[in-house]
């Protein structure tokens, strides 16, 4: 598949595992190292089609195409020119995550296997209007330290080598928020794995290679 149809199985995905819904949250793709594929404005997540993208070039920002790009490309843009290993990013928000995004509450990292290494870098970013040069602003200038930004009151943006990973590193974090949410309505105290175990997971056990953050290179 090239990469509208695989951001086309992803939209499909997102709303039939209620990751996304209606109109809510847009994705995109990088093709080459100055041109990504977004989805267009007002598009329907679990019903895209290949006419549906806006192709927009990463240096400069124009946008090629009939269709008019997604308000929020800015940030995109800010986290493909900020990280070149990026090749997708989602926006969406998940009911779970979303409630995460309206409180103080922590997300725990150290539940289990997929949370110790997906969800090992959290950043948050303040609300700001959708499709502000503010918005967009605050998400590039955290995208070098994380792999998930929180947007208060409003969602996530996951971003990853492939479309795949960072559909799972999506799934992870919603799946991580429920759990939390579901034990703490149940009386039920979740017990985290000890800092050094992470580590070692982290370190030595080869479940994948640990994601380099650009800002930890530096």
């Amino acid at each position: 598949m090239n990469q509208r149809q695989k951001l086309i199985a992803a939209g499909k995905y997102l709303l039939a595992n209620q990751l996304a819904w209606g109109t809510s949250g847009n994705i995109s793709a990088r093709i080459n190292d100055e041109q990504m594929i977004i989805t267009a404005s007002g598009t329907f997540m679990g019903n895209l089609s290949e006419e549906d993208f806006a192709e927009v070039n990463i240096v400069t920002g124009n946008t090629e195409g009939k269709r008019k790009a997604s308000k929020e490309t800015p940030f995109h843009l800010g986290i493909y020119r900020e990280r070149k290993d990026v090749g997708a990013v989602l926006h969406s928000s998940p009911f779970y995550t979303t409630m995460f995004s309206c409180a103080d509450e922590p997300i725990l990292s150290e539940l289990f296997i997929e949370t110790m290494y997906y969800l090992e870098n959290i950043a948050y970013v303040d609300y700001y209007h959708p499709g502000t040069q503010e918005l967009a602003d605050a998400i590039t200038e955290q995208a070098g330290k994380a792999n998930i930004i929180m947007m208060r009151n409003h969602g996530v943006v996951v971003y990853d080598d492939t479309i795949d990973e960072a559909l799972m590193r999506l799934e992870t974090l919603e799946m991580a928020c429920r759990m939390i949410v579901t034990a703490k309505s149940a009386g039920i105290a979740l017990k985290r794995i000890p800092d050094q175990v992470v580590k070692s997971f982290l370190e030595d056990s080869k479940y994948k290679p640990r994601k380099q953050l650009p800002a930890a290179m530096k």
